[in-house]
């Protein structure tokens, strides 16, 4: 973690203190606005943004107790159409981006990194499935994804669904203030190698909040993006995990399912966080 001390991150040679350690909090805000395009989120904001959370976690909650051996993927779809109208929240995912996204969650089972789109096709026993849910409540957003596995899958399977769930907590308790953004693909993708598998490169995490996709970008993968977190930052942690190697193809017919290149399975876990005083902190548990 940078401290007030340390040399500046902007390569000014001056120290922190002296250069960008933000002086106050509107100052902070206007300098990652003008800087990166990051809204740093206002007390009101985060209010609003959590109940889209919240909201999007009991959703995503009922879904993966519903996907069961039998249940198509459609029928979650057809789910998540019935609680979102419930809770008077809006699917994001339903019409979004070029093509127009067809269904109102993302089902991706086995093979498939994200991006899956619900069909008729039943889940079968020992199928692992993430379920990705963002809804819109009052104009923001929450936004979050669980694995399911499907009966008694095998010892590869579930220890990529493990393994992709440990990735995501070790990056969201690396998250503190002053620690550079490039720690979270650091620490996933150094436990993810520790346990043989790879770290998909060619999707990423992101802002949000008050739209689906705000700046930063927030790779799973080692790199170099030296952006310091700072107080009420909010963005997702969605790291992608293969059992083999980490690129990702694209559906040519749909152009959006996204699966492995050598077709071994992929888990991914996801989570809306916000940065505080005390580290970060999870927006999309579920509040049942």
């Amino acid at each position: 973690m940078i401290q007030r001390n340390d040399p500046c991150w902007c390569g000014s040679g001056k120290k922190w203190k002296k250069c960008h350690f933000p002086q106050k909090d509107s100052d902070t805000s206007k300098y990652y606005l003008d800087k990166y395009g990051i809204i740093i989120k206002t007390p009101n904001q985060i209010e609003k943004i959590k109940v889209a959370c919240t909201t999007a976690a009991s959703i995503l909650d009922t879904l993966c107790k519903a996907a069961k051996e039998g249940v198509t993927t459609n029928e979650l779809d057809i789910l998540s159409q019935k609680l979102h109208k419930q809770k008077k929240a809006i699917p994001a995912p339903l019409g979004y981006g070029q093509p127009p996204f067809p269904k109102t969650v993302c089902t991706s089972v086995n093979e498939v990194i994200c991006h899956g789109i619900p069909n008729d096709i039943p889940l079968k026993n020992g199928d692992i499935i993430n379920i990705d849910v963002t809804s819109i409540i009052d104009g923001f957003y929450g936004d979050c994804s669980r694995m399911v596995i499907i009966g008694k899958t095998t010892e590869e399977k579930k220890k990529v669904v493990d393994v992709s769930y440990q990735c995501l907590i070790k990056a969201i308790e690396a998250c503190k203030i002053g620690v550079f953004l490039n720690i979270i693909g650091q620490t996933i993708e150094d436990y993810a190698r520790s346990q043989g598998f790879s770290v998909v490169n060619q999707f990423v995490g992101h802002g949000v909040g008050i739209d689906f996709h705000e700046p930063p970008q927030v790779p799973h993968h080692y790199n170099d993006m030296t952006i310091p977190l700072v107080e009420n930052m909010v963005f997702t942690i969605e790291p992608m995990i293969n059992v083999g190697v980490r690129e990702a193809v694209i559906d040519t017919n749909d152009n959006w399912t996204a699966r492995t290149k050598d077709n071994k399975p992929s888990a991914q876990w996801e989570h809306t966080l916000l940065i505080t005083k005390k580290g970060a902190e999870i927006l999309t548990l579920c509040p049942n």
